[in-house]
């Protein structure tokens, strides 16, 4: 996700979504700022894990596996889409019937009730809880990477985790007003692109350097690894409803979003391709490790430090969101926060609690790499791939074709063997063995 992904790193920057109404009302957003949009919603700082996806898994093999995650991701996405458009056609029929289906969460509610709401928002949220451990620990191997001697870090990544990104993170936790944190968000992807650029320069440097005869195909065992990280960096599923209910002309939209995917898979492969050709079996998990610790680099790494660290509570505000609002209806809740400021100690509290626990399981990640394509195996390609296949064969499965059923099961029975195969080798060849 990225790791600017998901809903909640991006819903602060967009114009033009439609208020709640029985009929879907006609967003502002034009065709270029909703490419924009679709662009930040899913690029973030897990392409910087590419490249060591593609040393795992061989150049030919991490091509072949982000080109197949892009398409099925963006062929999904229009499944949603087609699902949104059915219950609206039924609503048509069924006057009487109000349809509200302004989120992933809405649409799950309308297929499976009251379940099906919190299957889906819990896997959103366990998502956004990913991405934000990710976040972490992207952060602290960064800053480590810049006390090294003899290429040795002389501070751990847990000693920034604990001791800089808490305590920061803790005050941030205080702001209420998203819109305070926002720019920030555009900071962070601006680094990452600046980051990205650095890269290709020192890649090009070292053109003459390049071995054409790096491994095309490294072996089975990475092939899941290198399709969960380039899931997680197609993550931003959650944003595809209120994207599309964003454009003043919906009908562009699936046009725009092929465009969109189009320019991020040339851009996602050539990345990876170029990185693992410069740096070949020295490719580190997260590729801004391997450049010199000269003023340019440093620069990067602290620019992008920064900003994630000030966007961090834009992720997490999903997860803010749910708990306190299940804490004000809870009666325990009521008695313990009998006045106002009873009531902002308890959700502070419980704030602090999140970025505790949250901080705690990064401590615990030995890897960027091993992380993300765990995250992208397991609730990224539920919510990518199984949820919407199954939505999909639920709501219009009378009315589909014999081969848009099979390639709705098809899709259903891959999503479920990818997360289970995918989350098995993250476990087991990979975090655990780290």
């Amino acid at each position: 996700m990225a790791i600017t992904d998901g809903s909640s790193s991006t819903a602060p920057l967009l114009d033009g979504l439609p208020p709640n109404s029985h009929r879907r009302i006609a967003g502002g957003a034009t065709w270029t700022q909703t490419l924009g949009n679709i662009v930040v919603s899913i690029v973030g700082t897990g392409v910087l894990g590419l490249p060591y996806a593609f040393r795992m898994a061989g150049w030919l093999a991490g091509t072949v596996g982000v080109a197949v995650a892009g398409a099925s991701t963006f062929f999904c996405m229009l499944l949603l889409i087609q699902c949104r458009d059915r219950l609206e056609e039924h609503e048509d029929e069924e006057i009487n019937d109000e349809v509200h289906i302004q989120s992933y969460g809405d649409l799950g509610a309308k297929v499976f009730g009251t379940t099906g709401r919190y299957l889906t928002e819990l896997l959103v949220l366990t998502s956004q809880a990913g991405s934000a451990v990710a976040y972490l620990v992207f952060i602290g191997q960064n800053l480590s990477s810049l006390f090294t001697k003899a290429n040795q870090s002389l501070v751990s990544p847990t000693v920034f985790i604990f001791f800089l990104l808490l305590p920061l993170e803790i005050i941030l936790s205080f702001i209420r007003s998203l819109s305070s944190i926002a720019p920030f968000s555009a900071f962070a992807d601006a680094c990452n692109v600046l980051a990205m650029a650095i890269v290709i320069k020192e890649e090009i440097q070292m053109f003459n350097r390049f071995s054409w005869e790096r491994s095309a195909f490294n072996g089975t065992w990475g092939l899941p690894f290198a399709g969960g990280v380039a899931v997680f960096c197609f993550d931003g599923f959650s944003m595809t409803l209120p994207l599309e209910a964003s454009m003043a002309d919906r009908r562009k939209f699936r046009w725009v979003l092929l465009v969109a995917f189009m320019a991020i898979t040339t851009v996602y492969i050539s990345f990876g391709i170029f990185g693992y050709l410069a740096y070949g079996d020295e490719t580190k998990d997260i590729i801004t490790l391997n450049l010199p610790n000269d003023w340019s680099a440093i620069a990067v790494k602290v620019g992008l430090c920064i900003a994630l660290a000030f966007t961090f509570p834009i992720i997490l505000h999903p997860i803010y969101e749910i708990i306190e609002m299940k804490l004000a209806s809870s009666g325990w809740s009521q008695k313990l926060c009998c006045n106002a400021h009873g009531e902002r100690l308890g959700l502070h509290g419980a704030r602090m609690l999140v970025l505790l626990i949250i901080t705690t399981v990064a401590s615990c990640i030995p890897g960027f790499g091993a992380f993300i394509s765990l995250v992208g195996s397991t609730v990224s390609a539920m919510l990518a791939f199984v949820l919407p296949a199954t939505f999909h064969l639920l709501l219009l499965g009378s009315k589909l074709k014999l081969w848009q059923r099979a390639v709705d099961y098809l899709i259903l029975i891959v999503g479920i063997a990818f997360a289970g195969y995918g989350t098995y080798d993250a476990l087991s060849h990979h975090l655990m063995g780290s």
